[in-house]
């Protein structure tokens, strides 16, 4: 198994910069906006973003959430390993707001989907959109697509992409790992 640097932390730190000002840019005083870090992993890059926005932005009152999408994904029950759901912290209404998805890697797309009937239990939004750290562009099997990404992959064949969170692994980077 081999594994070459997709990006540094020096990337990463750019790319969420850069992220941070097109959500600021679409969305200004986020007043009717809520960002929802997809669980599990989402959740870092989510909080990473608002903090971001919150410091060196200046904006005042973000909300922010997190959805668990375990039970509706459509491959629950398919295999052997049990799987275990993380928490859904959602403290505030989506009805008629604008919802942005936050996940670190968009692959098939069927989280994304999982996710898009589990926020219904809250509420109907706005509008979603979809904001993503790493886009595996050629491995979809639904029609889905990011309105923020930070960096395009073409992954193929048993290429995976690891990303790496510093609050959780001890240190930001992306991989890209062949198996």
């Amino acid at each position: 198994m081999s594994q070459k640097v997709l990006l540094s932390a020096k990337e990463i730190h750019i790319i969420l910069h850069r992220l941070a000002c097109q959500l600021l840019e679409n969305h200004l005083d986020f007043s009717n906006t809520v960002l929802i870090g997809i669980q599990p992993r989402g959740i870092y890059l989510a909080e990473r973003l608002t903090k971001i926005l919150k410091e060196d932005y200046k904006v005042k009152d973000i909300k922010l959430g997190s959805l668990d999408i375990t039970f509706y994904r459509d491959d629950f029950r398919r295999g052997d390993k049990t799987l275990e759901a993380s928490t859904t912290k959602i403290d505030f209404l989506v009805e008629d707001k604008n919802v942005v998805f936050i996940d670190d890697v968009l692959y098939t797309g069927r989280s994304i989907r999982a996710a898009l009937t589990a926020i219904q239990s809250f509420g109907r939004p706005l509008e979603i959109e979809l904001l993503t750290l790493i886009d595996r562009r050629f491995s979809r099997h639904l029609p889905i697509q990011p309105n923020y990404r930070g960096r395009q992959v073409d992954a193929i064949n048993e290429e995976k992409v690891k990303v790496l969170w510093a609050e959780n692994d001890g240190k930001d980077v992306v991989y890209l790992v062949n198996k």
